[in-house]
Parts: structure tokens; C-alpha cells; sequence
């Protein structure tokens, strides 16, 4: 945590197994003040495990023993959707849906005026659902357009994400932004 206050990495790695605190934990507070993709790295696969390092915050979640050049791939991957989403200039700067506004431009959203921190799995999910109104996404669709996950398997990925990210605008039980398709995936709401 005292290095992420004195540097401003790109990308962060972490482990869940740490000394003095879980891995959790630090992406829990990371997340509570930076938007850096996290890539969970550990040993525990249960799916339960996953879920969870995902709804604490992380962008990917990479079960040791992993290659090194596998995790050199996520890195890339996570960096190169966080710049398509920084380069994305073609759309109007700001576009406003209801009490939630979406800059694209500045990569900053506010709900009923108030900013809300996402992290960029969050952002990029929001930004792709947001973009086509109404259109319904399968959770394979998602996982193409936010993770570039082109296999199958890990749907969990857009649950997890989708939690979060309705959490995060307050929505209850009937979503008005992040709605779900029963049975096929989910959709942004038309204002």
C-alpha cells in the first residue's frame, strides 16, 4: 500500500496469500482510491474463490502455476482495453441517461451528480453496454468486448462484474441501468 501511494504502476499483480494482510484486503483498499487494473494471481481456484477476488475488485484472476508468458499476455490484454478505452474519442464527450452521465472521453462517471469509482473492468463494461441502448449482450458477447476472453468457461467474469457495477450506481432490485435478459445476458436500459 505505501508503494502505491509513491508510484503509480500501470498494472498491479497481486497475490492473495500476503503476510500481515490478504491479498483481498489490499484490493479491497486499492479500490477504495484507484482505478489501476488489478490481476489477481494465486493458487486458490475454486470457483467460489474466483468470484470472490472478482468482487473484490480484481480484473483478472490467474491460477498458479501460470506461465510466465501467459501472465505477460494478461498484462497486455488489461492494458491494451484500458488505452482502447482511453483513445475512444469518436463519441460525443459526455451523454447523459437519466441521474447517471457518462463522460467517454474523460473515462468518468457521476450518478444523481456525484462522482463513482469504478475499476476498469467496471468502466469498460459500462462503456460497452451504454454504447447500444437497449441491445441485449450475451455474457460470452461481454466477455469478447471487456475481458477479450474469447473462450468459454468463464461467465462468472460478467456476473461478478455486473454485481459490482450496480452496487456501485445503487441499484436495487430493479436495475434501471445494468438490466438483465433472462436467459440471455444483459442490456443498459433505455432512459
Amino acid at each position: 500500500m505505501e508503494q502505491l501511494r509513491l508510484f503509480q504502476p500501470d498494472v498491479i499483480v497481486l497475490d492473495l496469500m500476503l503476510p500481515g494482510m490478504s491479498g483481498l484486503d489490499v484490493c479491497r483498499r486499492i479500490r477504495v482510491r484507484d482505478q489501476v487494473p488489478i490481476i489477481m494471481v494465486t493458487a486458490r481456484g475454486d470457483d467460489i474463490d474466483v468470484v470472490v477476488g472478482l468482487e473484490a475488485g480484481a480484473d483478472d484472476y490467474v491460477v498458479k502455476p501460470v506461465q510466465a508468458r501467459v501472465l505477460d499476455a494478461r498484462i497486455r490484454a488489461v492494458l491494451r482495453r484500458l488505452d482502447a478505452s482511453v483513445s475512444d474519442g469518436l463519441r460525443p464527450r459526455a451523454e447523459s441517461h437519466g441521474e447517471l452521465v457518462i463522460d467517454r472521453a474523460g473515462l468518468v462517471v457521476t450518478h444523481r451528480g456525484e462522482p463513482v469509482v469504478l475499476a476498469p473492468s467496471e468502466l469498460r463494461l459500462l462503456l460497452v453496454l451504454s454504447a447500444s441502448p437497449g441491445q441485449v449482450f450475451s455474457r460470452q458477447q461481454l466477455l469478447e468486448a471487456v475481458w477479450e476472453h474469447s473462450y468459454h468457461g468463464d461467465i462468472r467474469l460478467v456476473d461478478a462484474c455486473v454485481k459490482r457495477l450496480r452496487g456501485k450506481l445503487g441499484e436495487g432490485r430493479d436495475p434501471r441501468y445494468v438490466q438483465t435478459a433472462r436467459g440471455f445476458g444483459y442490456r443498459f436500459g433505455v432512459s
